[in-house]
């Protein structure tokens, strides 16, 4: 593919808004992973949760997507400059030009949680203040940010499970390539609620201490919750040595189980090898990998088979959920920042939380931030129902 221009990109995780914490997070090794204490659930887990979203509002005007999900989208929209630099886009492309193209897995499910917890005793209706619409609809996270910059082009919404807002740089890219747009906005939020909470435990994937990619004793997920927004656009004549280029993408469908990867991680490779033919590039351009890494048994061990196939022990890569959580939908987004912020500032992020790895995984897995040049980046975004995606990024000089 013709490589796309990260003209700007953002994050807000239980770490702290924008990349500033995060970069902190990933450079001194700190995690930001608590005991679950979200809206009186009782589970033994560890979340990523976000402060302070109940006290965001949002504009009077956008008043129907009020939820959890779009008040974590506005922090993210107003982070590291993201919104001005969005709007000067729009200034120079049009609003028909500048399309959004975002993922999620549960939109802003805790709206319609909650309503069901206020039904008439007597009739069991809904409360009126309950607007399926702008909040549950997994198309109001599109929706939102479109009526948040007064845009009239191309909008959508990815959900395929933890793969979503990786995919959407691939959708992205064919619009833009085909000349449907001129720039896109894309990225992910997924926000808590008890669906995903109670479901991820009763398929026992949760675990009862903050999660351990890569570890020999992982004992499962740590959920959490993210925005993550980049604006894509063909690059200008003159970039910076260290911006960065969305190089290429792969995705894949194994279609193995509902809920579990092919043992050998048959879906990853190929969306792997697709992501690297994409960009031109073989295994051996690849200075490291964000990898997927849940945290789950199984996960883990399909991707580092597919990993170790195809790169061997060559190329280094971690996982960053022990930060942050598996922010779920919002994960390929989060995760293509931290290869953004690698590859622009020269480190290679380390394992929070990993401590023995496993000996039957044989990769070259990370377990502290170390200072490296990197030219190449791939991050890894694997999905239930074998929903694959990898990305390729790079440094422009």
């Amino acid at each position: 593919m013709t490589p796309l221009h990260l003209a700007r990109h953002t994050v807000v995780t239980c770490v702290g808004d924008g990349l500033a914490p995060l970069r902190a997070a990933l450079r001194t090794g700190t995690g930001g992973l608590t005991p679950c204490r979200f809206d009186g659930v009782a589970l033994d887990t560890w979340i990523g949760e976000v402060a302070g979203l109940d006290s965001t509002a949002l504009p009077a005007a956008l008043a129907d997507y009020d939820c959890r999900n779009n008040r974590l989208a506005r922090r993210g929209l107003t982070s590291d400059g993201f919104d001005a630099t969005v709007r000067a886009a729009i200034a120079r492309h049009g609003v028909r030009r500048v399309g959004v193209i975002l993922g999620t897995s549960t939109s802003g499910i805790l709206a319609t949680e909650t309503a069901y917890r206020q039904r008439d005793p007597l009739s069991g209706a809904l409360p009126a203040s309950f607007i399926y619409r702008g909040t549950h609809n997994t198309y109001s996270l599109a929706a939102f940010v479109r009526d948040w910059f007064g845009l009239e082009g191309p909008a959508g919404v990815v959900s395929t499970a933890c793969s979503s807002s990786a995919k959407v740089h691939a959708a992205a890219a064919r619009m833009i390539h085909a000349g449907l747009i001129d720039a896109a906005i894309v990225g992910g939020v997924d926000s808590l609620c008890l669906t995903t909470l109670h479901g991820f435990a009763s398929l026992e994937l949760t675990s009862p201490e903050p999660c351990r990619p890569y570890d020999a004793a992982r004992k499962g997920i740590s959920i959490g919750e993210a925005a993550a927004f980049a604006l894509l656009e063909r690059p200008p004549a003159s970039l910076d040595a260290d911006a960065v280029l969305l190089l290429g993408c792969g995705e894949s469908s194994d279609a193995y189980h509902m809920s579990s990867p092919h043992p050998e991680g048959r879906g990853a490779r190929q969306a792997m090898e697709a992501a690297l033919a994409d960009a031109g590039l073989t295994a051996d351009d690849i200075d490291y990998i964000n990898l997927h890494g849940t945290a789950t048994p199984n996960n883990d061990a399909a991707e580092g088979c597919a990993v170790a196939a195809l790169f061997g022990t060559r190329v280094p890569g971690s996982s960053t959920k022990g930060i942050t959580g598996h922010t779920l939908g919002a994960a390929g987004a989060l995760e293509a920042s931290v290869c953004a912020l690698a590859l622009a500032e020269g480190f290679l992020p380390g394992s929070v939380n990993t401590r023995t790895l496993d000996p039957g995984i044989p990769i070259d897995y990370l377990l502290s931030t170390r200072e490296a040049p990197l030219r190449h980046a791939m991050s890894n975004s694997f999905g239930f129902g074998g929903s694959n995606c990898s990305l390729v990024f790079g440094r422009a000089g």
